[in-house]
């Protein structure tokens, strides 16, 4: 039961650190100026290593000291949580565009008739070669830890499932198992829930005084504290991998141990079997669903729906949490009360499945219509350019100003120049119109 009660903890705290990315994409997208190609090729990296060792870890895993294994599996799991965080010790401050607050002032970002030039803009100091530099340097210290993510949890579920297996009662062996499959489908909602916790964070909480920061969580360039989840994650993982060094190496129940040479037979077998192959690619169908839709379902509500990325998490985790509780508790339940066979088992699986696409189905004729974006995605003319619209003709806009406001249009500017703006009024809850 101790075992049982130490692997949960593992389980729970290897899942916070794969899935905190998870949460925290759309941020980390934001902050090092990243697609979603390289971000989700990046949330699916740690699969590579899995994928490859996988296979001959499980099948080699009696002749080794499993909760060692299991152990320094973790280690190399916190190792890889703390790698994830290191990009933000070492790059510089977030450097936002300030124009919003040089507001204020009337100056900057505004329509100035009759100014020769372009009036000068916080907006113009974009990209650097520094800055790309950077992002690259970002980018390989994150595959990195991804991959070693990937390597140390090889031997977390499947020595843990088997050490379990050896020692536990037919009677409650299956209890067991069930506890840990809980933990294994509760852990990603709770990843997403510490995703909204430390994102309501500001990025650089460690490096800047609250007061210097004239940001808020809804402002669109707000960057959470991504990297202060990745902290607290590792940091449970690695006090999760003590107890293991001290559990005893386990007694195998079968009389006769496999042989090496076994194991090509033992492979062939399996993939000529054609219930196995079946069951096995459903996993991965399910698997590459939920694996897509918890990389970009938060920058989905993010983006349909204007939510802070704290906000969109807590919704994902509140419920993913219940509906994973209930689905496990009532499909159990099923299952005791009618005695159902194998056959039976998986006809409820498929019945689960089709519900679920029937349910999805409408959300293909959901959410918002695309933004109207002057000059870009809307013209009220047949040219095209927001530095061609009657509004700012005589504004001199800068070319390059990114500070994006709604007009009572229901149009979007890329700047407040763009509209046309030349002043501006602050009601009382500080929102500039």
């Amino acid at each position: 039961q101790f075992f049982v009660f130490c692997h949960g903890l593992l389980q729970l705290s290897q899942l916070l650190v794969s899935g905190y990315l998870k949460s925290s994409i759309s941020t980390i997208e934001k902050r090092y100026g990243l697609s979603s190609q390289t971000s989700g090729l990046l949330a699916s990296f740690n699969e590579v290593g899995n994928t490859l060792l996988i296979v001959f870890v499980s099948y080699f895993g009696s002749r080794v000291h499993r909760p060692r294994f299991i152990g320094c599996g973790a280690i190399l799991v916190s190792v890889a949580g703390f790698l994830m965080s290191l990009p933000h010790f070492i790059t510089g401050p977030y450097k936002y565009d300030k124009s919003v607050a040089s507001v204020f002032s009337n100056t900057t970002d505004l329509c100035q008739p009759g100014a020769s030039g372009s009036p000068g803009n916080l907006s113009d100091a974009g990209c650097t070669p520094h800055a790309a530099r950077e992002n690259h340097e970002v980018l390989l210290v994150m595959f990195i830890a991804q991959a070693l993510l990937g390597i140390g949890g090889v031997p977390i579920q499947p020595f843990g499932i088997s050490y379990i297996d050896d020692f536990a009662s037919e009677r409650n062996s299956p209890l067991y198992l069930g506890i840990l499959f809980s933990v294994t489908v509760i852990g990603p909602g709770v990843a997403f829930m510490l995703g909204s916790a430390m994102l309501r964070f500001y990025v650089d909480i460690d490096k800047v005084a609250g007061d210097e920061v004239q940001l808020t969580n809804k402002d669109p360039r707000w960057v959470g504290a991504w990297w202060l989840g990745f902290l607290v994650a590792a940091s449970l993982v690695a006090l999760s991998a003590v107890p293991y060094f001290f559990f005893p190496r386990e007694m195998p129940k079968e009389n006769q141990e496999p042989h090496k040479g076994d194991f090509p037979l033992v492979l062939l077998r399996n993939l000529r079997h054609p219930v196995y192959l079946l069951v096995v690619l459903a996993q991965v169908n399910l698997s590459a669903m939920v694996a897509g839709l918890a990389t970009f379902m938060g920058k989905f509500l993010e983006r349909q729906f204007s939510l802070t990325a704290s906000l969109a998490n807590m919704i994902i985790g509140a419920v993913n949490i219940p509906g994973a509780m209930v689905g496990i508790v009532v499909g159990g339940a099923i299952l005791k009360r009618f005695q159902m066979s194998l056959r039976q088992c998986s006809a409820m699986c498929v019945l689960g499945m089709f519900l679920c696409l029937l349910v999805a189905f409408p959300l293909l004729f959901l959410g918002c219509p695309t933004q109207k974006v002057a000059g870009v995605t809307y013209s009220e003319s047949s040219e095209f350019g927001h530095h061609a619209l009657e509004c700012n003709l005589q504004c001199n806009c800068p070319e390059k100003a990114y500070n994006p406001i709604c007009g009572s249009n229901a149009v979007e500017y890329i700047s407040p120049c763009s509209a046309g703006c030349r002043a501006v009024n602050i009601d009382a809850d500080n929102s500039v119109l």
